[in-house]
């Protein structure tokens, strides 16, 4: 039991993956072939269900990779060693050795690590490699590596949400407000002729730009009135005179009110030029980022975990979710609306992941980078303070057991209760 706490401890603290790197010689072909063939089987069955599913599957993967490649890249650059850079947990399916690195892929899709050696002061290392372990280097070495896969996902979320606002648009007002479907039967619009198509121009006088105008503009007349419509059709100009009707609902109440009787809609992809689309992009990444600030605490809140598993419809703009709940989203964004919205969406996911690997526990890299700030501040010019792990090591039992039952409870609320 003791060796085992010990693995799971140095595994929690260590950044992942095995202090002991495994010899790639020793996986049976047999483990290799099923292993591969159940996650490859699985990510065919999502294509055939969802193509949109397995495109938006496919970008987490890549980007929990690129996750990876930023601290492999940054640790190597700054002169530290790596010993494994693994796709998946558990156990091993293929491996191979190139110099000192083993490269590989594990049963479990469920992430990713690198191993550099050297952590903390649990982590052993050979004396010849001291100098080369993430402990030795200097703070903004070893801040810059450990805050390289978030930094990364922040990336990913500027080239997707850049590359989709330049070539099919941003989400926004487009500046002009069309009739989003036919007239409500017996309604002033019908009756005046108003198509679906149509852009409104003005409402009695008031220039429409947004839907919330528009629906401001009836609301400021009453049942009986009647108002000048101008109507842009296929270029052509056209005023009409309708008299507004009542509410539907409302016509024997004190609540009475003018009914128009089409939806008018203003928002849809607008195409930006480069630099609009990096200046929206960075805008929207860090409203992304501070929402998603908002949503951590707000998931992590036990009374709101406890209400929505006892509840029969969970607020899903609450409730803790998993990539199975999101890729029932990506799924549904992808047949409404292609490729640009599964990317969106992606981008959105990138920023909450990076955001949320930042917590300042371990064994988030946002902990390690505590760690690493609080040694910083503890050291002096002539002595450099260690932390010592052991400490930490029950804290990041307790928050590695929250995040299982957040998992547990998120798959349960994704089966019972589908996003998509």
């Amino acid at each position: 039991m003791t060796s085992f706490y010990s693995r799971v401890r140095d595994d929690l603290v260590g950044g992942g993956g095995d202090p002991t790197p495994d010899s790639p010689d020793n996986v049976p072909l047999s483990t290799s072939i099923a292993g591969v063939g159940v996650i490859v089987g699985l990510l065919v069955w999502l294509g055939v269900n969802n193509i949109w599913t397995l495109v938006f599957v496919l970008g987490l993967i890549v980007s929990v990779f690129l996750h990876e490649v930023g601290h492999f890249a940054t640790a190597r650059r700054s002169g530290m060693k790596v010993t494994q850079f693994y796709m998946g947990f558990g156990p091993r399916l293929f491996a191979w050795r190139r110099g000192e690195v083993e490269y590989g892929l594990r049963a479990f899709p469920i992430g990713a690590f690198v191993r550099i050696i050297g952590m903390n002061n649990l982590d052993e290392t050979d004396p010849a490699d001291e100098d080369r372990t993430y402990r030795s280097k200097s703070f903004p070495k070893r801040l810059l590596v450990i805050t390289a896969g978030s930094l990364m996902h922040l990336v990913i979320a500027l080239v997707l949400f850049s590359g989709v606002y330049s070539v099919a648009g941003r989400y926004g007002e487009t500046g002009r407000v069309e009739v989003a479907d036919s007239p409500y039967v017996g309604s002033a619009a019908e009756a005046a002729g108003v198509r679906e198509g149509d852009v409104l121009v003005s409402f009695d006088g008031v220039a429409l730009r947004t839907s919330a105008d528009f629906v401001a503009a009836v609301r400021a007349r009453q049942p009986g009135d009647q108002v000048e419509v101008v109507v842009d059709r296929n270029g052509e100009t056209l005023v009409l005179r309708p008299t507004l009707t009542v509410f539907p609902g409302t016509q024997d109440t004190s609540a009475a009110r003018a009914f128009f009787g089409v939806a008018g809609w203003s928002r849809a992809y607008v195409q930006l030029g480069v630099s609009e689309s990096l200046a929206r992009s960075v805008q929207d990444v860090v409203g992304t980022a501070v929402d998603s600030v908002r949503g951590v605490f707000t998931v992590l809140n036990p009374v709101n975990l406890a209400s929505n598993l006892t509840s029969e419809v969970a607020d899903p703009f609450t409730r803790p979710s998993t990539v199975v709940g999101a890729s029932q989203i990506g799924g549904d964004i992808g047949r409404e609306e292609g490729w640009k919205g599964v990317l969106i969406l992606l981008g959105a996911v990138n920023v909450f992941v990076g955001v949320f690997n930042m917590l300042p526990l371990l064994p988030f890299d946002g902990g390690h980078a505590a760690v690493a700030i609080y040694e910083r501040i503890r050291s002096s010019r002539t002595r450099r303070y260690q932390a010592d792990i052991r400490k930490l090591a029950p804290i990041a039992t307790a928050v590695v057991a929250l995040l299982v039952m957040l998992l547990v409870a998120g798959l349960y609320l994704d089966i019972t209760q589908p996003l998509g």
